[in-house]
């Protein structure tokens, strides 16, 4: 959740560069936004040559979304130090008040933070009792004041490690401070990465923010302080060791985060990933390889992801059943906690995540890591905690994914199962071979002709109060992401269901006009869905077929060729265009759905 951006450098148009970082990584939060700077402000006194050289921070908030905004007047006066946030709400509501950053009694000490902090109440009691004042209903805003309060008797960095030290809950925090003009950052669960050019030193939560300014960056990881001024100084949590800084290239470009021809992100990455499932052919056979060999020596394979994810991850079940005739399982990863009591040293778990971050995915498999079980992840972000954390990695390569519902990494990811299942057999080139016609097929399915069907569909459904959508077998799972995307981006209740059990309570809900989403490939569960679309519309429901067939019981037809059991890659690509449109003739952005962001890094 939420974005931070903050610069220490020789430019003096830190507030500028920190709200271009801000906006560059907006799907992490857009409730409000904020900015601190540094501004240098002369006091005069009676004797000239007396006169006070003050420092503190200016700032500025406001509620909504940040993409079109700009500073006012008093933020863009001179200034190398500047700290800012976008934010989603967790405490306190959408109020400006409630913005970060926020300030202590004296303003020279800035702070933003991302996560939850869990012994708040307690802290900020004591507060109040010493006299600190407060203006936010937020749990952030006890960071600048306990810092406030370890300044009394300590320097700058270690106030700032001690204040973090006395934090439960899993945290990121950036502190300006500027009488010494420094930043220091600290982190235990939650993203942020440094970036090193040559005028200074930037940080951020996302690469995406930093990406413009600089492809050198430091990973921060969990239990780690970073001072930056000058130099760069990287210390251990709690004690504050020194340890050296190690900076990673990173091969992203600034047009990857651009949205160039297009209308909006979501649309973007739709249109990016026949290149993604090409890149996944061509380039990863030595990887796939490399992981199959892995799971066949495991004692139980898992796979876990938390939202599309999730379904990637069932979709893998089904992949390795009928393909490597191979058992794993799978689990919801904010549900693994409660399944891991028989995890050992011989489990496998393979994590599926975009954003390599997420709490719900990163909490139970620290606790895997306890039982000496094995990690795999399968993630798109280079150095994300999970890419860190786990025994194997492999990377998506999908580039950056802005939109905060998720279609590119979705797509990737079934790519990767659908090679590593062929793998186990030992038919790499099979896999490759089919991964290429299904990046044609999807090609196809972008054209303007198939666009139009989409759009006429998309006219349909967005005044519908409910949406179903139904599949079997590698289907299901389809079905299942397909609801997410529509009620992610449309805001249209939808739910995705087994196709057989239809007749086990959901169709009571089938009545005259009921729109339903079906999923028939030609495979052995066509008969089957065939004869539950002619029940739903035998009741009165209206039918959208998804099939190589245009079968006599769907109303509109949509079609996906035969693809054998890569179709289920192909198949999910109508309804990310078909979700996107409903947006836009509701008139929503299909970016940031509300109440969303992308990467969830609290509980």
């Amino acid at each position: 959740m939420c974005g931070i951006f903050a610069y220490i450098g020789r430019k003096n148009n830190a507030s500028e560069l920190v709200l271009l970082g801000l906006k560059l990584m907006e799907y992490r939060g857009y409730d409000s936004w904020g900015v601190a700077s540094k501004m240098q402000t002369i006091r005069k006194t009676s004797d000239k040559r007396k006169n006070e050289n003050k420092s503190q921070f200016e700032v500025e908030k406001h509620v909504g979304k940040i993409g079109d905004a700009i500073l006012s007047r008093k933020l863009k006066y001179t200034s190398n130090l500047s700290i800012g946030h976008t934010r989603w709400a967790t405490h306190g509501g959408v109020l400006e008040k409630n913005a970060h950053p926020h300030l202590d009694c004296s303003k020279n000490i800035a702070v933003v933070h991302n996560g939850i902090i869990e012994n708040y109440v307690e802290l900020k009691e004591l507060l109040l009792r010493k006299g600190h004042q407060f203006t936010s209903e937020t749990d952030t805003e006890i960071i600048p004041h306990l810092i406030e309060e370890n300044l009394k008797t300590k320097g700058f960095a270690t106030s700032v490690r001690d204040t973090f030290n006395q934090l439960k809950g899993m945290n990121a925090v950036v502190v300006a401070y500027s009488l010494s003009s420094e930043i220091v950052a600290a982190k235990n669960g939650s993203p942020l990465v440094v970036g090193k050019s040559s005028d200074g030193f930037m940080i951020a939560s996302d690469t995406a923010g930093i990406i413009k300014y600089t492809n050198e960056v430091l990973f921060i990881k969990d239990d780690e302080m970073v001072i930056l001024g000058k130099n760069i100084t990287l210390l251990t949590l709690p004690d504050g060791k020194k340890i050296t800084p190690h900076f990673t290239k990173v091969n992203w470009k600034i047009e990857d985060t651009s949205l160039g021809k297009y209308q909006h992100y979501m649309l973007k990455e739709i249109y990016e990933q026949p290149k993604v499932i090409r890149n996944i052919a061509e380039n990863y056979t030595q990887q796939i390889h490399t992981l199959g060999q892995i799971i066949k020596k495991s004692k139980g394979t898992f796979f876990i992801g938390a939202g599309s994810a999730a379904y990637a991850c069932l979709s893998g079940t089904y992949l390795f059943s009928k393909i490597a005739r191979l058992h794993v399982n799978m689990a919801f990863a904010s549900e693994f906690n409660y399944l891991e009591d028989f995890l050992n040293s011989k489990s496998l778990i393979i994590a599926l995540s975009q954003s390599g971050e997420t709490i719900d995915i990163v909490e139970p498999l620290t606790r895997a890591k306890s039982k000496k079980s094995k990690i795999v992840a399968i993630v798109n972000v280079l150095g994300s905690t999970l890419y860190r954390m786990a025994d194997y990695k492999l990377l998506l390569g999908a580039g950056p994914e802005k939109a905060v519902a998720s279609t590119k990494a979705y797509v990737a990811k079934l790519a990767v199962l659908y090679s590593l299942s062929f793998s186990m057999i030992g038919e790499t080139d099979k896999a490759k071979g089919d991964l290429l016609t299904v990046a044609h097929e999807i090609e196809r399915i972008l054209e303007p002709k198939f666009a139009k069907e989409i759009e006429k569909i998309a006219k349909f459904l967005k005044n519908a109060i409910h949406i179903y959508t139904i599949g079997r077998g590698a289907s299901y799972p389809t079905a299942l992401e397909a609801a997410m995307k529509i009620k992610e981006v449309s805001y249209v209740h939808t739910e995705g269901l087994s196709g057989g059990e239809l007749k086990h309570g959901p169709l009571a809900l089938i009545s005259k006009g009921s729109p339903c989403i079906v999923f028939a490939p030609n495979d052995e569960t066509y008969d089957a869905i065939i004869s539950n679309a002619t029940e739903i519309k035998s009741r009165g429901g209206v039918i959208i077929g998804i099939s190589p067939f245009n079968n006599s019981v769907f109303d509109y037809w949509l079609e996906v060729k035969n693809l054998g059991e890569a179709s289920i890659i192909a198949q999910i690509v109508p309804i990310q265009l078909l979700a996107y449109h409903m947006a836009l003739l509701k008139k929503l952005d299909p970016d940031k759905p509300r109440n969303l962001a992308k990467s969830v890094t609290v509980k």
